[in-house]
């Protein structure tokens, strides 16, 4: 099976941002992908709450949804679309970040909301607080596809382990990590990350991104490091996609999954321990 990996520099107009997704999409299913992934919060990229406000739409309304559903019928592929932004009904008004598979019929097999939320001082001038504005998901994913089982997770996820034990334990043979990661957190722990991901799970690890600076029409212009990354199960970089926009193409044999978890059958290994404390 091929996959393609789409790495964007979407801006905080979800209306511009689709055409160019779908562009990519299509240069991906041309060049064989039966598989494509897109990174995280594909339809914006912003971070103004106000502008997140008067944009961002609800499931069912939201039009970069419904346009890449129609794209994957159109093409008979599967897609995993990283994230969406979308508003919610809760109380407090906080959004959810979503991530979506869709079957080649257009068709939502599985929805996942990020559980793990991005709130950290990288430096002094770069401050996060994800959870002000997005809620956090409180279930784990495992969607069963002719394709292989899917584990799906969205970027900050990438440093909670259990998250990914239970996943491959439960059988997920290939692991989604749709990002808009941080250029310095990036630099620092993004490959190693993946990777560890990767061989801790005996499992392909799939990573779509955002690159670059992010156009913003209000509010300060976000960054995000780039490098849309596959790797195989036994933790082997298949491919980078640097900082420029574009697809990355890599194929996929689930085989691999079967002879890494043999050679290093660690996730039946778990063993019931005392302490700290």
């Amino acid at each position: 099976m091929r996959a393609g990996l789409l790495q964007l520099n979407v801006s905080d107009d979800p209306a511009a941002n689709l055409p160019e997704t779908r562009k990519l999409l299509d240069r991906a299913v041309g060049e064989g992908a039966g598989f494509v992934l897109t990174p995280e919060v594909t339809n914006c990229v912003s971070a103004s709450r106000t502008r997140q406000r008067e944009v961002l739409q609800p499931e069912a309304e939201d039009r970069t949804l419904a346009g890449l559903r129609e794209a994957a019928a159109l093409h008979g592929i599967w897609l995993l679309i990283g994230s969406l932004a979308l508003q919610t009904d809760d109380p407090d008004g906080r959004f959810a970040n979503r991530s979506f598979l869709i079957d080649p019929s257009g068709g939502i097999v599985a929805r996942y909301d990020k559980i793990h939320m991005f709130d950290v001082e990288v430096s002094e001038t770069e401050t996060y607080r994800e959870s002000a504005g997005f809620r956090p998901g409180a279930e784990a994913v495992l969607a069963e596809t002719p394709i292989g089982r899917i584990g799906m997770t969205v970027c900050y996820d990438i440093r909670f382990p259990q998250l990914y034990r239970r996943l491959a334990q439960a059988g997920a043979e290939i692991l989604t990590i749709p990002a808009a990661f941080s250029p310095v957190t990036g630099a620092a722990h993004w490959e190693p990350l993946l990777r560890a991901r990767a061989i801790e799970c005996g499992a392909y690890v799939l990573a779509p991104a955002q690159t670059g600076t992010h156009a913003a029409s209000r509010g300060r212009a976000r960054n995000t490091h780039g490098h849309a990354m596959a790797v195989s199960p036994w933790g082997e970089v298949l491919a980078d996609a640097g900082t420029d926009t574009g697809i990355t193409l890599v194929d996929l044999n689930l085989q691999a999954v079967a002879r890494a978890r043999a050679r290093v059958p660690s996730l039946a290994h778990d063993r019931p321990f005392g302490g700290p404390g």
